[in-house]
């Protein structure tokens, strides 16, 4: 039978007696209770940091409702913990204060569970969870509360290397890189979550087996992103996009200079970098003021000092798009090359085309530059087009060529987690 340790109880109490306006049957006076409170709260961040320390598989660590401030990082290496808090908005977790550490919470075990809380303002990411088994993210809110800029944290949730990972019902803000971000890890479901001035909004990357369904992703800067980049223990592939509702991504690229997620253009609502078997699906997807969909290599990045194992697949196959729900965007591309490509073809009050496709091919495999087979990108989705902004030969000949796009691929398979 699991119970609550001794410190936790007293705390919630004496938090209790504060919300109530209560006395104490020896006091008469308000302020011995108030002081102990205070007390009680202002020692809070030792207490948590001794529970983690001293935490034995099968424990609920139970954090009450309040605003607890931290100075530095907390951690926690010890298998089969449960940390829960009052709801993502009664109990925050805040590092505005924060002087050591390179995150806010980070973990290293298996079978993980953080629910009900938030994280806000650590120096740098927020929740970072390397190499476990078996995590759950629920009812989580990592957030940045002043304006994004770039000195924000890189990541909100961060499992990076791990397998069997649920994210959901979890709000991600103002992360200078990704909001959730779930990278090199395999077996995945993303879900219910809500994503808003990010530079990525979520982004899952060098992943295996990825489900990424029924999230908002509003004003980032790029809604959902599915990339590969190279120098990473894994490749990426097999990721289901859909029934996500992906608008008005158009806030500037706050992102560090010379990190790949800089490269993504303001106004971006799915893009799919370097990866293979995606299929994005029912999704609503609108008003992204460059283009809704955007399907590149690593070579159109703009990413500096790129440098590649020589295993490294750049080229995106095995895209299919289909029964979506595209309307707006691409009347307002970011950045000069975007924005003159933009007039030259299509006239000042003129728009991209829903999908956007930098038009790189392995010609080693494709000698002749058309994809077949199981490596195609698929458009089956109604009227959409698809504009080749042709990088390779730096934009000579772009032209909105659909037809080779016009046709279906095999549905990817279901995620299952055991956890």
């Amino acid at each position: 039978m699991l119970t609550l340790r001794t410190s936790t109880i007293a705390l919630a109490s004496a938090l209790m007696l504060v919300a109530c306006g209560q006395k104490t049957e020896t006091d008469a006076h308000t302020a011995p209770v108030d002081s102990a409170a205070a007390e009680a709260v202002a020692d809070y961040a030792a207490t948590l940091r001794s529970q983690l320390l001293d935490a034995q598989p099968g424990d609920v660590i139970e954090i009450p409702a309040g605003n607890y401030s931290f100075d530095r990082s907390l951690s926690l290496s010890v298998d089969n913990v449960t940390i829960r808090g009052a709801g993502m908005d009664e109990t925050i977790l805040s590092f505005k204060g924060q002087v050591a550490g390179a995150e806010g919470l980070l973990v290293t075990a298996d079978n993980f569970t953080i629910e009900n809380l938030a994280i806000e303002d650590t120096k740098g990411d927020a929740l970072k969870i390397n190499e476990c088994k078996n995590v759950i993210i629920r009812g989580v809110r990592t957030a940045w509360t002043g304006e994004p800029k770039t000195s924000n944290g890189a990541y909100g949730m961060y499992p990076v290397q791990c397998e069997n990972v649920l994210i959901e019902d979890s709000v991600a803000i103002g992360a200078s890189d990704a909001g959730i971000y779930v990278g090199q890890s395999q077996n995945i479901i993303v879900r219910r979550n809500r994503v808003e001035y990010n530079v990525a909004g979520l982004e899952i990357e060098n992943s295996i087996g990825a489900d990424v369904y029924e999230n908002i992703a509003t004003n980032n800067t790029g809604g959902i992103l599915v990339f590969n980049m190279p120098n990473l223990p894994q490749p990426g592939h097999t990721t289901r996009v859909y029934n996500n509702d992906v608008y008005e991504n158009n806030t500037r690229n706050f992102g560090h200079p010379g990190t790949p997620v800089a490269s993504v253009p303001a106004g971006s609502g799915i893009v799919v970098n370097s990866n293979d078997k995606v299929e994005i699906f029912d999704n609503r997807i609108a008003d992204n003021k460059t283009a809704n969909i955007i399907i590149s290599s690593v070579y159109s990045t703009g990413y500096e000092g790129l440098s590649t194992q020589d295993d490294f697949d750049p080229y995106p196959e095995g895209i299919f798009v289909h029964g979506n729900e595209l309307s707006g965007g691409g009347n307002a591309p970011d950045g000069m090359e975007l924005k003159a490509l933009k007039t030259l073809m299509f006239g000042l009050n003129g728009s991209f085309p829903d999908v956007l496709w930098d038009g790189y091919v392995n010609t080693e495999k494709f000698p002749d530059g058309v994809l077949t087979g199981d490596d195609r990108i698929c458009i089956d989705n109604g009227d959409a087009e698809v504009l080749n902004v042709d990088m390779p030969n730096g934009n000579d000949n772009p032209v909105v060529d659909t037809a080779p796009h016009q046709c279906t691929l095999e549905r990817l398979p279901a995620v299952n987690l055991d956890i």
